[in-house]
C-alpha cells in the first residue's frame, strides 16, 4: 500500500509567507478531543452539534456554538478515521472493519457491525443508512437504526492501493464513491445497484506503482455536479444524475476537491492551492507560496478559502484571487482533513487531537 498522506522526508517546505495588513482570525473556541496518530481525523456537523473521534475510541459530541462538551463515549475500538452523523446517528469505524453506531443525543452505543476490512474514511449517514467503504474496494449498507447490513456493492480487489481516505457522499437517492483505477461509482441507495460508473483518471505508466490512480478524498457535489481527483493525476466533474462528464483536467491531488458556487478547489502535490472554473475546469488561480506544506485540501467558505498544513497553520486565501488575506495557529499539530464550514467560520481537527473553530 501507499501512503498518501505526509510524513515521508522530502523537499523544504517553504516558510510560511508574510501578509501584509492581514485580516484578524478570531478563535471562536477549542477543544481537545483526543489523538489522530498516524489516521486522519474530521469532524461533523449535525443538528447544531460537532462530533468528533479520536483513534483511542473516544467520540464526543459539543456544541457548535461555544464547544461545550454535551457528552463523550468510549466505544472501546481503535478507530481509524473521523465521524460521520446526521440528527439520530453518529458512526464510527475501525481499522479492524468494526462500525459503531451511537445515539446522537446521549452518545449510548446503538449497534455493532462489521465490515469485510479497514475503514478510513467517515461513515456517510443519511436515508437510514450508515455506509462505509473498506479498503477492500467494497462498500457496505447498514441499518441506521438497527445495524442490519442492507446491501454490499463490490467491486474487484488492486494490488496496490492508496493507503488514503477515500469517503461516501450521498446526495437525494444516490450515494457516489470513489475507487482504485480512477473510478468514481454511483450506487442507488435503495439496494446498492450501480447507476453510472466513470473514469477520472486511467492509470498509466510503465511500473505498478506509477500506474496508481484511486479516487482520493470524498466525491464533492454542488447543484448537478459531483467532482473527485485522482491520486496523483486528474479531477474531473460529471452530471450528478447520468454521469456525463463535464469536464476533466489534469492535476496531481494529494487529498481531493472542494467545491462552491462557483470554482473547485484542490491542493497539489507540490503544495500550489489552485481555483478551477466549476463550468469548464479551467485555472482561475494558482497561489504556490506554500509548496510542500502537505495542504489538506481546501475549503471555500464566503470569501476566503482555507487550508490546513502540516504544522497546524490554517490559511485564509482570497476566494476569486488567491491571496493571502489571513492566517491561523492552532498549536495542534497537523491539519490533515479539510476544513468544516461552521456558521461563518471554520472548524479543524488536528492529528494532536484539537478541534479549533476560527473566523474571520
Amino acid at each position: 500500500m501507499l501512503a498518501a498522506c505526509a510524513g515521508n522526508p522530502g523537499p523544504t517546505p517553504a516558510d510560511p509567507p508574510r501578509i501584509d495588513n492581514p485580516q484578524r482570525v478570531r478563535v471562536l473556541w477549542s477543544a481537545n478531543v483526543g489523538a489522530a496518530e498516524r489516521f486522519t481525523f474530521r469532524p461533523a456537523l449535525a443538528g447544531g452539534s460537532v462530533y468528533a473521534a479520536a483513534r483511542d475510541g473516544t467520540v464526543t459530541r459539543l456544541d457548535e456554538k461555544t464547544g461545550v462538551v454535551r457528552w463523550r463515549a468510549a466505544v472501546e475500538v481503535r478507530l481509524s478515521g473521523g465521524v460521520g452523523a446526521d440528527q439520530g446517528t453518529v458512526a464510527v469505524a475501525s481499522e479492524e472493519g468494526e462500525v459503531v453506531a451511537l445515539d446522537a443525543q446521549s452518545g449510548a452505543v446503538r449497534w455493532r457491525a462489521r465490515a469485510s476490512s479497514e475503514v478510513l474514511a467517515p461513515p456517510a449517514v443519511g436515508g437510514g443508512l450508515v455506509i462505509v467503504r473498506s479498503i477492500d474496494n467494497r462498500v457496505f449498507a447498514f441499518g441506521a437504526d438497527d445495524g442490519k447490513r442492507r446491501w454490499v456493492y463490490q467491486r474487484a480487489p488492486s494490488s496496490l492501493l492508496v493507503r488514503a481516505p477515500a469517503g461516501i457522499t450521498i446526495s437525494g437517492p444516490l450515494a457516489f464513491a470513489g475507487f482504485p483505477g480512477g473510478k468514481l461509482a454511483a450506487l442507488a441507495l435503495e439496494n446498492g445497484a450501480l447507476r453510472w460508473e466513470a473514469t477520472v483518471a486511467v492509470p498509466k505508466g510503465a511500473t505498478e506503482l506509477e500506474r496508481v490512480a484511486d479516487v482520493i478524498g470524498d466525491p464533492a457535489l454542488q447543484g448537478r455536479e459531483v467532482c473527485a481527483a485522482a491520486y496523483r493525476s486528474r479531477v474531473a466533474c460529471y452530471d450528478a444524475a447520468t454521469g456525463r462528464q463535464l469536464w476533466g483536467r489534469e492535476l496531481a491531488s494529494l487529498s481531493g476537491v472542494s467545491l462552491d458556487a462557483r470554482y473547485a478547489f484542490v491542493a497539489d502535490d507540490r503544495g500550489a492551492v489552485h481555483a478551477l472554473d466549476r463550468s469548464n475546469g479551467q485555472s482561475v488561480w494558482k497561489q504556490d507560496k506554500l509548496a510542500h506544506r502537505q495542504l489538506s485540501t481546501p475549503l471555500a467558505g464566503g470569501e476566503a478559502v482555507a487550508v490546513g498544513d502540516f504544522e497546524g497553520y490554517v490559511h485564509f486565501l482570497a476566494r476569486d484571487t488567491g491571496a493571502f488575506v489571513a492566517r491561523g495557529e492552532t498549536g495542534g499539530g497537523a491539519v490533515r482533513a479539510a476544513p468544516l464550514q461552521l456558521g461563518s467560520g471554520v472548524l479543524v481537527q488536528t492529528e494532536d487531537g484539537g478541534l479549533v473553530a476560527l473566523a474571520l
